[in-house]
């Protein structure tokens, strides 16, 4: 790394900051079978997308890239690979192929033939299978599908209770197995728990022995896997049992390809990855947007905001490094179910004095046209100016860049491209940061706190 050029790079960014806001506009589209991508990115421009790709080379980040994925250590702090993206690999290393692991646990579940699977998870083991199952949308399972995060008696008062008495199947995944809220509500299952219908998906083989799972029923995955990255791995095993789910591996494999690759596809799709990660960090370095809206327009994506929220603000959410050019890290992260949130907070988007960013993620394999007009509408009112009333009360702000996505259709493929995709955006904005995205401290120091107070009531 030259630290001149960087420090060269830094203030020509700086100095272009200071440039009025309507000489500069960034568009870039990009489009493949599986995902479609439009920019409406205000305040950004293409001379800024150039010295940030000399930092990009500066910084050395497509040698991180590389290291990423031949398994080198990668997550300095704890001194381990991050080898999740493994798992949609066309051959995956020992460890990490999905259908060796879980097929046949698989076809013992399919043959009891379950009225009821319940999930308990908290964090990724949460909100990625949480995401796929509601993604899937099947009107015509005989299963009901239930997930069950575990700080609160109500909570599992409210969706297990009922259940008790039915052909259920537990499903704890924990990668340590010692998270308290997955405990807790292991010990309010008690008896009903047996050795026959409750399985534990961890990274601790040995600490799901001592509470009691039979070895035929534990699965294991390897620790250099992450909890937010985990979605790729048996934790997911819930939507894999009456579905395709290697072709969620697939399309996160092809992502993973285009990241790597050198042919034309692979150009363009890395100019997308660098045109999300780039913009990211100038809006929150250079243009105090701090704030990130993620906004799904379509009912099976509905929790696509949340699991984003974790993915980002947990791989990004770290103290600067003294040594970036870069003060601050992730933005702050929500959202939800668009459609929702344009009666809810909206306004705030529209008038307030809030600065932010959006995504907005959309699919025309929808079951209504009113979800998608929405979703383009918001993306164009949001970002450029519009013929408005007269009435001053009714202008809006529309200065709110914009990355709008589209799904060609909602399958597990698309889906699992998509979330590849945004991965990679996290992994370069980390290393165009200079931090490290696969450790989460503030996580575990939370975790301590409480078992220090929940031993004082």
């Amino acid at each position: 790394m030259n630290k001149k050029r960087v420090q060269q790079a830094f203030n020509a960014l700086n100095k272009t900051s200071k440039q009025p806001l309507h000489k500069k506009k960034f568009t870039f589209s990009y489009k493949s079978d599986l995902l479609e991508y439009k920019s409406y990115l205000s305040n950004f421009s293409s001379e800024q997308y150039k010295l940030f790709d000399v930092l990009f080379n500066e910084l050395e980040v497509q040698d991180s890239i590389k290291n990423l994925f031949t398994g080198a250590i990668v997550n300095q702090t704890e001194n381990r690979p991050a080898l999740h993206h493994q798992f949609r690999a066309p051959d995956p290393i020992p460890g990490f192929n999905f259908r060796k692991i879980c097929t046949p646990l698989l076809k013992q579940i399919q043959k009891e033939k379950y009225q009821n699977i319940i999930t308990f998870g908290i964090g990724g083991s949460y909100e990625g299978p949480k995401l796929l199952q509601e993604f899937l949308f099947n009107p015509a399972s005989n299963i009901n599908y239930s997930f069950v995060s575990g700080p609160d008696k109500d909570e599992f008062n409210s969706i297990v209770k009922p259940l008790l008495g039915q052909k259920n199947l537990y499903i704890f995944a924990s990668k340590s197995l010692s998270t308290d809220e997955t405990l807790s509500c292991m010990e309010w299952l008690g008896k009903n728990r047996t050795a026959k219908n409750a399985i534990a998906i961890t990274a601790n083989f040995k600490g799901a022995r001592a509470l009691g799972f039979a070895d035929e029923s534990i699965i294991s995955f390897p620790e250099s896997v992450g909890g937010r990255y985990s979605i790729w791995s048996p934790i997911s095993l819930s939507a894999s049992i009456e579905n395709n789910f290697i072709g969620f591996l697939q399309g996160g494999g092809l992502a993973d390809k285009l990241l790597l690759g050198n042919s034309l596809d692979a150009k363009k799709y890395q100019k997308l990855i660098k045109t999300l990660a780039f913009s990211d960090v100038w809006f929150s370095n250079f243009c105090n947007k701090k704030n990130r809206v993620v906004l799904a327009y379509n009912w099976r994506l509905r929790s696509f905001a949340n699991y984003i929220q974790q993915l980002e603000m947990e791989s990004l959410g770290k103290p600067s490094n003294p040594q970036s050019i870069f003060y601050e890290t992730g933005q702050t992260i929500f959202g939800g179910f668009g459609s929702t949130a344009q009666h809810s907070y909206f306004q705030l988007l529209h008038q307030g004095t809030s600065q932010c960013s959006a995504d907005i993620i959309y699919s025309p394999a929808t079951q209504s046209p009113i979800s998608n007009a929405q979703a383009q509408g918001q993306a164009s009112l949001l970002s450029s100016p519009q013929k408005q009333s007269s009435n001053l009360l009714e202008l809006t702000n529309s200065n709110i860049p914009v990355n709008l996505f589209v799904l060609p259709r909602l399958s597990l493929k698309e889906l699992g491209f998509l979330l590849a995709t945004w991965e990679h955006r996290v992994f370069i904005t980390a290393c165009m940061l200079q931090i490290n995205p696969f450790d989460q401290f503030g996580v575990s120091a939370g975790k301590k706190i409480a078992k220090i107070f929940n031993k004082r009531q």
